[in-house]
């Protein structure tokens, strides 16, 4: 659920704004067409340097159409994508037929079709859908799925969320709280004042966080 937050205070109760599943699938192929248009190198760039050499195990968490994950594979990693709209794993699994990537229907906080250990987990514009009750017990999911020395790569939207369905403007500082709450520390967080779909009032963080070795 690859996307892109209503006021703290009131988006935890239901019915304030659209719910997110039924938004992505209704707008499947449209999001598709824009997904797709930038590369996984053009929205990732900032972070590729800490992601863990290949082969490796990653999971690409609310995966969407599979840009991210499929590029993963491709580079060498064994990748478990998760997404719980079945409209873009269709989608996904049309546009990025791999041996090296697999697909489950699964989400945050619960994961509970996942087993580590992990050495990279992905989570590309999901964080900001989690209601902030949702958020803690998600990061201490994520932790006891990594491998030692396993990442963590979370990017953000930042900006005013959108009015067609539930988002949170979460900031970077808060993931690495809840981070190092799990027992992760932060290894970078990276600012990008431009959007790569060309929206002016959005920007972009990513937060990269690491599991000790043991």
């Amino acid at each position: 659920m690859s996307g892109e937050s209503p006021d703290p205070d009131t988006a935890d109760r239901p019915g304030e704004l659209p719910a997110v599943q039924p938004y992505y699938a209704h707008h499947a192929g449209l999001l598709a067409e824009r997904y797709e248009s930038v590369s996984f190198e053009a929205v990732h760039g900032d972070v590729l340097d800490l992601l863990p050499p290949p082969p490796a195990g990653a999971a690409d968490i609310g995966a969407g159409t599979g840009r991210d994950a499929a590029a993963l594979a491709r580079l060498g990693y064994d990748v478990l994508a998760v997404e719980p709209v079945p409209e873009l794993r269709q989608v996904a699994q049309r546009l990025h037929p791999s041996p090296a990537l697999s697909w489950t229907d699964d989400s945050l906080p619960e994961l509970r079709s996942l087993s580590g250990p992990l050495d990279l987990i992905l989570l590309s514009a999901v964080w900001m859908h989690l209601a902030p009750a949702d958020r803690g017990p998600a990061m201490r999911r994520l932790a006891e799925l990594l491998a030692p020395s396993g990442v963590l790569v979370i990017s953000l939207r930042r900006g005013e969320p959108p009015t067609d369905r539930v988002m949170w403007d979460v900031p970077a500082e808060e993931v690495v709280r809840l981070g190092e709450r799990a027992g992760l520390h932060i290894a970078r967080v990276a600012e990008n004042e431009k959007d790569s779909l060309g929206r002016d009032a959005v920007r972009w963080q990513s937060v990269v966080l690491r599991r000790e070795a043991e």
